[in-house]
């Protein structure tokens, strides 16, 4: 009988007193996609880096590529002899670097006496790109690409390295994709998908690992689950259901707190008055934000729904616009800061998390307290006991896991990181948050509780700006929802009309009803 592609048997890691895996065993098998799914703190960061080296498991554990032993930890060398490739959630492109040097880094290193054949490289970079269906010029710098090519680059990157391989060796290779979706639309994850679907016709396998329960029933054909650093199940896609992958991953069954349809309708008091507001390819907009309210905004990709928490922050500069807040004049927004912003208690939580929201190098509870630090200095010293203590309790409340709060946010899987930053602001109890795909990476059961917390805190009176593509959430926990094309709002979803489809549609939508809004005459005759 063929031997799986890879095979796991035994593989546990600890860290200090924490178990975070404990005896895994997966087969992955040749011309497979594999899903991999579980709860943030369910083990399958750690999974991930023990298979890319990073970590060394503890002693017992076992792996096989394609029936041969393979000695644990990995080392750098090995992963282009046995056949493996790997894009990670920050696609590990380098910025600076154009689109062919970043495609053919390895040839290039490896060139003879340092002498690159130029034109030879751009022709094979061109047929790689050619033969994925990836069209992008190749003498760009990758950090001039969208969201979106840079992680189709990283991913065509991934594919030829073990196609070549396999081609060398004669046997299959593995990619692993971790979360390689959430900044692709639609047309971009199709294209991801038929690529998946060339490499497992070479018989080549691959691991999936995602959030997203609908894509991994589309493209898997088996998926194991992790829960508590263990395997809590497997189970053949074709035999699952939604309803029964929920399950698996969170151990319950999923019980919502509130039906969409019963969001509130009558229009809530305001408590920011947004005028003219414009800048980054928005052009002027009025936008009111209701005290108490969670109020949605989305669009197509591009449509600059995005750009709107980060403009009303002043951590992009606003060309011009003002916002009133009760009782108080107005504000321009061009002259707004986020030094300005705090003091007006705003709040933000960047979609990027690594770059813009968290400090990874340094521990949990500094992440936690940092925006409030001044109130742990006594006598010119700082308590780090106290601010541990209060981290220690945040960290109970919002279930962050290992609730340690001595750990480097970077040893936190990113659900939980995330769960530490969302505990940053809503200590501070903001007037107005505001969020940036709050979600984004997220597994369900900590989904759940975050929009908990949004909820509860809107009942008390916080008002909430929530940028968002996924139209679920935005379902959920919105009472309003402005659906954005070109800059421009160009529909409103209120009360019990807000729902996945209604905001579907809407962002489908939006094209046309931009133009309605640009050249109404132009419109009309086409109508009559």
């Amino acid at each position: 009988m063929t031997p799986p592609t890879l095979r796991l048997e035994n593989i546990s890691k600890s860290f200090q007193a924490t178990r975070a895996l404990d005896g895994v065993s997966i087969d992955v098998m040749p011309g497979e996609v594999h899903g991999l799914l579980g709860t943030n703190g369910s083990g399958k960061s750690t999974l991930i880096k023990v298979l890319a080296g990073f970590h060394a498991p503890d002693a017992g554990g076992r792996m096989q590529f394609n029936g041969q032993d393979v000695s644990l930890p990995l080392k750098p060398s090995d992963f282009r002899r046995l056949g493996m490739s790997f894009v990670h959630q920050n696609l590990g492109l380098v910025p600076s670097l154009t689109v062919l040097e970043n495609l053919r880094l390895a040839q290039i290193a490896l060139a003879a006496k340092g002498m690159i054949n130029w034109r030879r490289e751009k022709a094979a970079a061109h047929e790689t790109l050619e033969r994925y269906g990836v069209y992008i010029e190749s003498w760009r710098r990758v950090d001039e690409l969208s969201a979106v090519n840079r992680a189709l680059l990283a991913i065509v990157r991934a594919f030829e390295e073990i196609r070549e391989g396999s081609e060398i060796t004669g046997k299959p290779g593995l990619v692993l994709l971790d979360e390689p979706t959430p900044f692709l639309p639609k047309e971009g994850v199709e294209k991801l998908f038929d690529l998946v679907r060339r490499i497992r016709a070479h018989g080549s396998s691959v691991i999936f690992i995602s959030h997203d329960i609908e894509e991994v029933m589309q493209i898997t054909d088996r998926v194991t689950v992790l829960r508590d650093g263990r395997v809590s199940g497997q189970i053949d896609t074709r035999d699952a259901t939604h309803e029964k992958m929920v399950e698996m991953i969170i151990g319950r069954k999923l019980v919502r707190s509130a039906d969409p349809q019963t969001l509130l309708t009558e229009k809530k008091p305001t408590f920011a008055s947004i005028r003219g507001l414009q800048g980054h390819g928005i052009p002027p907009c009025d936008i009111d934000i209701g005290k108490g309210e969670i109020l949605g905004m989305t669009g197509l990709i591009g449509s600059g729904y995005d750009k709107i928490p980060y403009l009303l922050f002043g951590a992009t500069s606003a060309d011009g616009g003002s916002i009133a807040l009760p009782g108080a004049e107005p504000m321009a927004i061009s002259a707004m800061t986020p030094k300005k912003a705090i003091k007006e208690n705003f709040a933000l939580l960047p979609g990027d998390r690594a770059e813009q929201s968290g400090v990874g190098s340094i521990s949990i509870f500094e992440n936690m307290l940092l925006p409030d630090i001044e109130k742990y200095f006594s006598h010119g010293f700082l308590s780090n006991r106290s601010m541990k203590k209060e981290a220690f309790r945040l960290g109970q409340e919002y279930e962050v896991r290992p609730n340690d709060p001595g750990l480097s946010l970077g040893a936190l899987s990113g659900g939980n990181a995330q769960k530490v930053l969302i505990a940053r602001w809503m200590m501070r109890q903001p007037m107005l948050l505001l969020l940036d795909e709050p979600t984004q990476g997220v597994d369900v059961g900590t989904r759940d509780n975050i929009f908990k917390a949004l909820k509860l805190a809107a009942s008390k009176g916080m008002s909430i700006v929530c940028a968002s593509t996924d139209a679920e959430q935005l379902a959920e926990i919105c009472d309003r929802v402005l659906v954005f094309a070109r800059g421009r709002i160009v529909e409103e979803i209120t009360g019990g009309d807000v729902s996945k489809d209604n905001i579907t549609e809407a962002c489908y939508g939006s094209v046309e009803a931009v133009e309605n809004i640009i050249h109404p005459q132009a419109s009309q005759k086409t109508q009559s």
